[in-house]
């Protein structure tokens, strides 16, 4: 069988190399200190360390060997495809990231007078415009520093909401394929979470959202198209049947990228959106960095957004950071949120435009069709009766009925051929998952290479299925035990 290829994979370096300690030596030095230009004090007893600290001690080329290995070890968006479903890991055009590393942003401070950063103040303006503009709401919060953070501000906004109108209320529906940082959420605003089945097409099972909302829930969370890549074609009903009741309708928008262009969460019945930066314009995500998560609303809801909130001075066309907001829920991260996310996500949305944004959402539901079919034959799309959108999920359930082989060996087996892994066993609502996202950024070439990665797994699978099993071995590291990680932390050398 011919073998895939994709992005290559490093095994460990010669032998003898491990950690900086490791090769710590004693006197080795990467740099040095200046001769003192002050007096030398010394350090009162009561402060100075009774040992010296434990680091290591190595010379330049050591250290720049090591961090350049460690480098090439590593997989990322630009060595290759990343086709985690529901985490959209798209290329970060570099294009923006030049504009972010423009002195006239990199060196801002958030201390500074507005009438000195009127320029970074009108970007943060249009910016917001635009997000309004492609969801369909009336004014945003660029402040929440991540997705996660964007769900509680809107949360505690419709909190605020309720509360305003003398009608507290305790539940929140959110669909039981919906990702886990949703109920989170919902717990911290001070809500219960009641979880709305899905149904056998693979959407919210409506007659059952009907029976279980009531007057006491604030609100349901929902992403369109939802977590399984399929469009719930009855969302103006499920908007609907929540406002009866009173309730305002969230929208996640993790899979916004499916949708820009062609509706508007706005023009479904959506109350309040969430956008992932990373998600749908291509900033930098993942590694434990910034994000933004920027949280858009209605008209009357506008009252409770964060503050500071930037206005524009119609007279002289000016702009300035309003803080005196009565109803505002408070600040939700320091000062204007991740600036320099922002900068990135406002140069991707101006540079592609409205049509070119519009043609992002074809190009990712394309690719996602276009690999699905590919694959569907060793790995059948979990719910076949809808055609999915910019991610679909299949299923590995016959194929280890068959040979034994699980999803999450194939996904071992995908490493040593090169290619990162798609996300596995989730949504839990899938026996054996595979949840693939290919972005909209992907070649034909590339996903050929992909597909051809998965069925040689599948085919390996009846042939010789210790080499899933074992896999992978290209990598510095073999097979993990992730539950007994994430069960047991080290977090300490």
């Amino acid at each position: 069988m011919s073998v895939a290829t994709g992005a290559p994979v490093r095994r460990q370096g010669p032998p003898g190399l491990g950690t900086l300690q490791d090769l710590s030596r004693p006197g080795r030095r990467a740099s040095g200190f200046p001769a003192l230009d002050v007096p030398e004090v010394a350090i009162p007893a009561e402060q100075a360390r009774r040992a010296a600290a434990a680091l290591p001690e190595v010379a330049e080329r050591d250290l720049v060997s090591h961090f350049t290995r460690l480098s090439q070890l590593n997989y990322g968006v630009d060595t290759g495809v990343y086709p985690l479903g529901s985490c959209s890991m798209k290329y970060n055009p570099k294009m923006a990231e030049a504009a972010a590393a423009m002195p006239g942003f990199a060196r801002l401070h958030p201390l500074q007078p507005d009438q000195t950063v009127q320029g970074i103040l009108e970007l943060l303006w249009r910016l917001e415009r635009a997000l309004c503009e492609i969801t369909g709401m009336s004014r945003a919060t660029l402040q929440p520093p991540a997705g996660a953070c964007g769900e509680l501000t809107g949360l505690l906004i419709m909190r605020r909401h309720h509360m305003q109108r003398g009608d507290p209320r305790k539940k929140i529906v959110v669909p039981d394929a919906a990702h886990g940082t949703n109920p989170a959420s919902v717990r911290l605003a001070g809500y219960e979470a009641m979880h709305i089945p899905t149904d056998e097409r693979g959407l919210v099972d409506v007659p059952a959202l009907e029976k279980l909302v009531d007057e006491d829930v604030a609100g349901l969370m929902l992403t369109n198209p939802n977590t399984l890549g399929l469009f719930e074609r009855q969302i103006e009903r499920i908007t609907e049947i929540v406002h009866g009741v009173g309730g305002l309708v969230y929208y996640d928008g993790a899979n916004l990228n499916a949708i820009l262009g062609r509706c508007r969460p706005g023009d479904m019945g959506f109350d309040i959106v969430h956008i992932n930066t990373h998600k749908t314009f291509a900033t930098p995500h993942g590694g434990g960095g910034p994000g933004a998560g920027p949280v858009g609303v209605t008209e009357p809801l506008v009252p409770y957004l964060p503050v500071p909130v930037v206005e524009r001075d119609e007279g002289t066309g000016g702009f300035r950071l309003e803080t005196d907001r009565p109803l505002s829920i408070g600040r939700m991260h320091g000062f204007h949120g991740n600036v320099g996310i922002l900068v990135r996500a406002f140069a991707y949305v101006f540079l592609h435009g409205r049509d070119g944004l519009k043609e992002v959402a074809e190009c990712a539901v394309l690719n996602a069709n276009y690999l699905a079919e590919l694959v569907k034959g060793a790995f059948p799309l979990a719910y076949p009766q809808a055609r999915p959108m910019h991610e679909f999920v299949s299923t590995a359930a016959p194929l280890r009925d068959r040979t034994g082989i699980r999803a999450m060996d194939v996904a071992k087996r995908v490493i040593d051929l090169g290619f990162h892994p798609s996300t596995v066993y989730f949504p839990l609502v899938v026996e054996e998952a595979l949840m693939i996202e290919p972005t909209e950024t992907e070649t034909k070439e590339a996903l050929d290479a992909f597909a051809q990665a998965l069925l040689q797994a599948a085919g390996e699978a009846q042939t010789e299925p210790e080499t899933l099993h074992e896999a992978p071995v290209t990598t510095p590291v073999r097979r993990l035990d992730e539950a007994r990680a994430a069960r047991h932390l080290k977090l300490r050398w």
